[in-house]
């Protein structure tokens, strides 16, 4: 009885040390795609690309996500599939961060954004590492919601309704506010063992959340 018992405390152990490490990986490769895709974003905007480039830059992103990541995401080749598709990202948002910072207070904008999603991303990830609450009983909502935010912003591009459009932002802010919480659970209860796909997947709610609630603020300030 006393060795099946010290077999589950080591069973226990080994697995909160390597939820721990890859807990430690995610924001590691988190904030060093975060800060590239920033350089990237900067020097894209300082080329002042078109919307047809970043269009091509969001394309290829795609690309190596549905390609490249799933064959190389368990080698360290996937960590360098990850920048490639960061710094794609972060370029694409060129024309659009310059759209905003050709406001009268556009840089205000884009900082207000940027320290709204830094507040959420952080208050919820907080929560669930705190809480350690299971919150996979979301996933089906929030695909359900993702695909709507999908499908309705597709149908806005030939209905061009500004209320719509105001709807679909505030929308996928809160689609992306629950899979931080949904992501971040996944990581700290085992669902997630891969730090490359949970960085990924992390990266794609910070960036969504950003552009929404720029697209919201930049509304309101309209």
């Amino acid at each position: 009885m006393q060795d099946k018992v010290f077999s589950n405390q080591k069973v226990g152990i080994g697995s909160a040390i390597e939820t721990n490490k890859v807990l430690r990986n995610t924001y590691l490769l988190l904030s060093m795609t975060l800060m590239f895709s920033a350089v990237s974003a900067g020097v894209c905007m300082a080329m002042n690309i078109g919307h047809g480039t970043s269009l091509i830059m969001s394309l290829a992103a795609l690309g190596l996500i549905f390609f490249a990541l799933p064959r190389t995401q368990n080698s360290s080749n996937g960590i360098w599939v990850v920048f490639a598709f960061t710094g794609l990202i972060g370029g694409s948002l060129g024309p659009m961060l310059n759209h905003y910072l050709a406001m009268a207070n556009g840089a205000q904008l884009i900082s207000q954004a940027l320290g709204g999603t830094a507040l959420v991303f952080f208050g919820l990830s907080g929560y669930a590492l705190t809480t350690k609450k299971d919150f996979s009983f979301m996933g089906g909502f929030l695909m359900i919601g993702l695909l709507v935010a999908i499908v309705g912003s597709i149908a806005n591009i030939f209905l061009q309704i500004p209320a719509m459009s105001l709807a679909i932002s505030a929308g996928i802010v809160l689609v992306m506010s629950g899979l931080i919480l949904f992501d971040t659970s996944r990581i700290i209860n085992g669902g997630e063992t891969n730090y490359i796909r949970a960085t990924v997947s992390l990266y794609l709610n910070i960036v969504n959340l950003f552009t929404s609630m720029l697209h919201l603020l930049g509304a309101m300030d309209d």
